[in-house]
């Protein structure tokens, strides 16, 4: 039988500044870094680096259901919930020198996120185990990884309703 030893980890600004980097590095612009042990674990807490023109396309989180909260530890980002024709229902700016520092989205939402600034980070708080988002989950108007020309056109597009 395998006993984990109780960790203690600090979200240091070294630490923050290390994920950074890595996200700069990464052709997604975007770095998790797991405090969780494991993914199986019930509930998942991460750090989530990200830099302007990362795309996270709309999504939720349904099958399974699941709900999210996120806190701005750096940078801001903009929140977008959708309705399931697509129609933006609410928008808000979200960390430094915002009106809000975090959100929680109920399970079945969709939703979307546009990084603002660079070297921004969240403190992201799921339900568990990890179950990566499926095609059912992914909005049918928001555009596929692979379409560079229209992500960009996305990204923008959401970057200036921000402004």
């Amino acid at each position: 039988m395998t006993v984990k030893s109780p960790k203690c980890e600090f979200i240091t600004r070294e630490l923050i500044d290390g994920v950074c980097r890595e996200a700069r590095l990464s052709p997604r612009l975007r770095k998790n870094y797991n405090l969780h042990r494991d993914e199986s674990e019930p509930v998942n807490r991460l750090l989530n680096a990200m830099h302007r023109g990362s795309y996270i396309p709309v999504h939720r989180h349904l099958n399974p259901s699941l709900s999210e909260s996120c806190v701005v530890l750096r940078g801001r980002v903009g929140i977008v919930v959708y309705d399931d024709k697509g129609v933006v229902t609410h928008s808000q700016k979200v960390g430094e020198g915002c009106g809000a520092c975090g959100f929680d989205i109920e399970a079945g939402l969709w939703h979307g996120l546009v990084v603002l600034e660079d070297d921004t980070v969240l403190y992201e708080v799921k339900q568990g185990p990890y179950t990566p988002i499926t095609a059912d989950n992914i909005a049918p108007w928001t555009p596929a990884v692979e379409d560079t020309k229209a992500v960009v056109e996305f990204v923008k597009a959401l970057e200036k309703s921000f402004e």
